[in-house]
């Protein structure tokens, strides 16, 4: 390896970390940006990103850990029933460290570890003596996904990626023979389990971080398409020719689905009557029998049998997308003749794309929340909060894709944990729920009110955002925060609570009461008296109980009960 790698590299990471994450460390955004390269096909977002990262001491060697199904991230509030049989489970476990060089220690530290997190019999308050909450939430999230997905016959593996800045053509044998000792062990500890060892050095991190999406893809046809010459086109196209257009790699390009208001939703009905249809060989083709596809982009050019589309997305049709997908993965020799409708519409207004993708997708019910993204308050949000210098993220990944910095994109999830946190005092909730807090209509309506001002929503977002930079931040002192150290980033929205709580002397608060605060600048001596007082809680709360976990105590509405009680504010 050239030393200019490292020279590269090392201009790369300033250069993103300048324009996404000035407030982390060189260290801490190392670690981001090697999750990123590694899960480059995933296509996460910063937020999940970030939720991956285990940080803080104890952390057993592992600085990040993702778990999926199907290529979905898992989270603890993921509902593990709606996956098909034979669903794909994979765990990545990623340590980033800068070193120049490759270290036998890091490996034999892993090792330990994941015999120690694999063991089953192993049970949570065994785990938390021995490594920080943060890792053990992310492995027990695991382990429930892999004991409830045994009885579907799920497919498991695991990985684990070791970047550096090092030279992987460098590496010592000791390194590839601990490499082969690790992979062993893991699937004698999970049975049916496969496993990899990887190593990313400074060449492979530049090469994944030079790899751009390709938002132009080229859709092969069957014949040539039909047009009203508004720009829009139905056409047919082959199953296999569509099931290429739509992977890199053998991936699917997840991106192209951003702007879709469904998530793939398993081993339902609908996609079980789509699979049937693909699998069985009559004389019906597959586009009598399904739908079809809509596709969305903001030029088309036709040439001959292909049509060249820039800024694609997939707004309809992603059951019958990913359902394609599978099959043609699972039956990659056999011939395909078949066909699927596809309809394309060249269209870059923002608000005629919203329209469509809602018109697109009332066919079947659908609940109302999920149709969020294209609501007239998520559309006027994103323009308020891009006029105050934040983006508001309601179609995934559209600002991370622009290049605008990672501190000032704020997703949906993340404002409605804020707004559930600050506004309607349930901190808990916030904590428990992070990716189904507003999945029905009822709770979607609580968070997202015409009648509370976006200022309001603004300074929750400033708020939390404080309080997660002060407790990066705590300082080395004897106070009770600091004893608790990165178990408190558990509490975030406890913290962000009790700020605004103080100022009222009152738990009270009504949502437009927060309207005081809206224009003020966030107080800084006020968040660390906020740290404190949670930390002093949390102590005082746990000496008269049996020695709850941390994480299920910030998931308890008894807590915030007694925290509001405790500082009479209740």
């Amino acid at each position: 390896m050239s030393a200019n790698d490292i020279i590269v590299l090392n201009s790369t990471l300033q250069q993103n970390k300048s324009a996404t994450y000035k407030s982390l460390s060189d260290s801490e955004f190392f670690e981001i940006f090697s999750f990123e390269q590694s899960l480059k096909n995933f296509d996460l977002s910063y937020d999940e990103l970030l939720s991956g990262r285990i940080g803080g001491a104890d952390d057993g060697g592992i600085d990040g850990v993702f778990a999926f199904v199907d290529e979905e991230l898992l989270d603890e509030d993921t509902d593990l029933t709606r996956f098909r049989k034979g669903a794909a489970l994979q765990l990545l476990l990623i340590q980033a460290k800068q070193t120049a060089s490759f270290e036998e220690s890091v490996l034999d530290k892993v090792f330990s570890t994941l015999a120690n997190l694999f063991d089953l019999e192993k049970n949570s308050v065994a785990l938390r003596k021995m490594y920080n909450s943060k890792l053990v939430n992310k492995a027990l999230v695991f382990r429930q996904a892999y004991i409830n997905l045994a009885a579907k016959h799920a497919t498991t593996s695991i990985s684990f990626v070791y970047a550096s800045k090092g030279d992987i053509g460098e590496l010592h044998p000791k390194l590839s023979e601990k490499a082969s000792h690790l992979k062993a062990a893991i699937v004698q500890w999970l049975s049916g389990a496969s496993a990899n060892v990887t190593f990313r050095g400074a060449r492979e991190l530049l090469e994944s971080a030079q790899k751009e999406k390709t938002y132009t893809l080229l859709l092969k046809l069957i014949e040539n398409p039909i047009t009203t010459g508004e720009n829009s086109y139905i056409t047919l196209v082959n199953l296999r020719d569509y099931g290429t257009f739509v992977s890199d790699s053998g991936a699917l390009r997840k991106y192209i689905f951003e702007s879709n208001v469904r998530d793939w939703q398993g081993d339902v009905e609908v996609n079980k009557d789509i699979r049937k249809t693909l699998g069985t060989k009559d004389s019906l083709n597959f586009w009598w029998l399904n739908n079809g596809i809509t596709i969305l982009c903001s030029k088309a050019t036709i040439a001959g049998k292909t049509v060249s589309m820039d800024d694609v997305q997939i707004v309809n049709g992603l059951q019958t997308t990913v359902t394609i997908h599978e099959y043609l993965k699972d039956c990659p020799d056999s011939p395909e003749h078949r066909a699927v409708l596809v309809r394309i519409i060249e269209t870059s207004d923002p608000e005629a794309r919203d329209r469509i993708i809602k018109a697109t997708n009332h066919q079947t019910a659908i609940p109302a929340a999920s149709l969020k993204a294209t609501d007239r308050i998520q559309r006027d949000m994103e323009v308020y909060f891009k006029q105050r210098g934040w983006y508001y993220d309601r179609r995934k990944n559209y600002y991370k894709n622009l290049g605008m910095p990672a501190e000032k994109i704020i997703s949906i999830p993340y404002l409605a944990q804020s707004v559930m946190a600050v506004l309607l005092q349930e901190p808990d909730n916030a904590r428990a729920r992070p990716t189904t807090l507003i999945k029905n209509e009822h709770d979607y309506k609580r968070v997202f009110n015409e009648n509370i001002g976006f200022d309001i929503y603004l300074f929750c977002i400033r708020l939390i955002k404080c309080v997660e930079q002060q407790l990066r931040d705590l300082p080395e002192d004897q106070t009770m925060a600091h004893f608790w150290g990165i178990e408190l980033r558990n509490y975030r929205f406890h913290i962000a609570m009790i700020y605004v709580a103080t100022q009222f002397q009152n738990g009270r608060y009504k949502p437009t009461d927060l309207k005081k605060f809206a224009d003020e600048t966030v107080d800084d001596s006020r968040i660390k008296d906020a740290i404190d007082n949670v930390a002093e809680g949390l102590a005082s709360f746990m000496s008269d109980r049996d020695s709850p976990s941390m994480d299920k105590i910030a998931k308890s509405n008894e807590f915030v009960l007694y925290l509001l009680s405790q500082f009479e504010i209740a």
